[in-house]
């Protein structure tokens, strides 16, 4: 309802509440400025009472920065780098390209979490604003190489139809390199610089793709950086950027195999998860005991992160599985 509708609708109540007392027109007015509010498409008591999109912003950087310092742990270039990206984004009231961001790393260390506060804040608001969070399991959603031609049509509608209704719809694809070669390319349309396609603009949409494929380049490169005597928050995040996007395109356990993504440079940021070191891992322990409500036990806590600690096998620098069986972990304990 545009708002000289709403004028039009108002200049008729007068007319419709002669007869009525004074405390009945008040509730008929009260009634008439609710029922305003609820068929308004940017309402903000819609917002709050039913299911409505984020039409605007409200994400808060310096809560979200709050929140990935203190829950995510050794990851500091993955954090200015999501940080950075959603400010660029967010400065920009129609931007003609969405954000595209890929992680990469081993598992348990962090991708799948960091995605999860991205989507936390960008709907705080309302819980049932994570209807407009869309998240692809490749195992569960795409498991059927010989259906693929299917799929990529399922997807492509998926996100045009979504992304109609919520202009800052967030997509996240996890297991990344299971994904059947050819079909993340059938997305190709949607991420690159257009103002709209079929009246439809997406530039205000965010994908997020999880990829252990590039994890073993990201830990060969911190653990060179370890001998040589050189401090892991050193490392070049260009350098790593670009090895990223060259070995992704190469290896066939991508799901970015010769992608067109790639040739076409709509992935906007290639961002490296480093593997976790014993203290990182120290502090998930320490942060799940809270969680489970157990006091910190520092002996405890030294106890599983030095037994999580396997990688090099003569070294014992970095966590083969992260934080990932933590939680199992502390329960047992």
């Amino acid at each position: 309802m545009k708002l000289t509708n709403a004028a039009v609708f108002f200049s008729l109540v007068p007319t419709l509440t002669p007869a009525l007392d004074p405390l009945s027109t008040s509730i008929f007015m009260g009634g008439a400025a609710v029922a305003w509010q609820l068929l308004s498409p940017d309402s903000w008591l819609k917002c709050s009472l039913l299911e409505c999109c984020n039409m605007k912003d409200t994400l808060n950087l310096s809560v979200m920065k709050m929140d990935l310092d203190q829950k995510v742990f050794g990851q500091h270039l993955a954090i200015q780098i999501v940080l950075r990206a959603l400010s660029a984004n967010m400065r920009s009231k129609q931007p003609r390209k969405p954000l595209v961001m890929s992680f990469h790393g081993w598992t348990g260390t962090g991708k799948t979490f960091v995605s999860s506060i991205i989507a936390e804040n960008l709907y705080q608001l309302n819980t049932a604003r994570q209807r407009f969070v869309h998240h692809f399991s490749t195992v569960l959603h795409f498991p059927h190489l010989s259906h693929i031609q299917l799929y990529k049509e399922q997807l492509q509608n998926w996100i045009r139809g979504n992304v109609s209704a919520c202009p800052r719809s967030l997509f996240i694809f996890s297991e990344m390199d299971q994904m059947p070669h050819g079909l993340i390319d059938s997305i190709v349309p949607f991420l690159g610089y257009h103002e709209e396609i079929d009246g439809v603009s997406y530039g205000k949409a965010i994908f997020i793709f999880l990829n252990n494929a590039g994890g073993d380049k990201v830990t060969e490169i911190a653990l060179d950086y370890w001998r040589s005597l050189k401090r892991r928050e050193d490392i070049p995040m260009k350098k790593l950027q670009s090895l990223l996007s060259e070995e992704i395109f190469r290896n066939r356990n991508s799901g970015f195999f010769h992608s067109q993504l790639i040739q076409k440079n709509l992935i906007d940021y290639f961002i490296p998860f480093l593997p976790l070191e014993y203290k990182h891992v120290r502090e998930c322990v320490r942060q799940e005991l809270r969680g489970q409500g157990h006091p910190e036990d520092e002996d405890l806590i030294a106890e599983i992160a030095l037994a999580m600690t396997d990688y090099p096998s003569e070294e014992r620098l970095y966590s083969s599985k992260g934080c990932k069986t933590v939680p199992s972990r502390v329960t047992l304990s």
